[in-house]
């Protein structure tokens, strides 16, 4: 003879009021975790905007920007249009990003003597961001005048530095410019705004 199913009783209501509590949260649960997952997604789609658009985050190399800026710290840039003299620039060059400083700026004419001491339309420029004065690699003919819609640009470490004293790098024009360097964010020792 064959064994006989034992019937199962009916839930009772505590457990039926169990099992719906349980079966709602189960789709709480999810639905904030979607919601969630969206919020994350955007904060960093806008971060990434942000980011590569209006704030470029950069990480020096180098030492050519010695002693302002070394080897390995990282910077906000910001993108701007309107650039002075002594502003710190970051700019696109053969497939990398260079930073050198604005010396003189589209019609100014640019003088450097054999010590290395640099003059804009005839005015010796004061740089106490330059520790010791290089004529470095110039093969430009001087004095030089800085072409429409151009900077002229010169790293703080002059004797390293190429830049636009060589004509392999030259004035850069306006749209190559990446933003203007505004803030120091690692090492946190040296955090803070860049000065001039």
């Amino acid at each position: 003879m064959g064994r006989r199913k034992k019937k199962r009783a009916a839930p009772t209501i505590p457990e039926l009021e169990r099992e719906i509590a349980r079966i709602k949260y189960k789709k709480n649960y999810r639905r904030t975790l979607r919601g969630t997952v969206g919020v994350l997604i955007t904060v960093a789609a806008a971060a990434v905007l942000v980011a590569t658009l209006l704030l470029p985050v950069l990480q020096i190399y180098g030492t050519s920007m010695t002693p302002t800026l070394e080897n390995g710290e990282i910077v906000l840039s910001l993108k701007d249009s309107d650039f002075e003299k002594q502003d710190i620039v970051a700019f696109y060059y053969n497939n990398k990003i260079l930073v050198k400083r604005v010396i003189a700026r589209a019609g100014e004419w640019v003088n450097i003597d054999e010590d290395g001491q640099v003059s804009v339309d005839g005015v010796p420029l004061e740089e106490p961001y330059v520790e010791e004065l290089a004529f470095g690699e110039c093969d430009i003919q001087l004095p030089y005048q800085v072409p429409e819609g151009r900077l002229f640009v010169m790293g703080d470490h002059r004797s390293v530095s190429v830049d636009s004293r060589s004509t392999s790098v030259g004035c850069v024009a306006e749209e190559q410019i990446v933003g203007r360097l505004v803030f120091r964010i690692w090492p946190l020792d040296r955090f803070g705004f860049l000065e001039e």
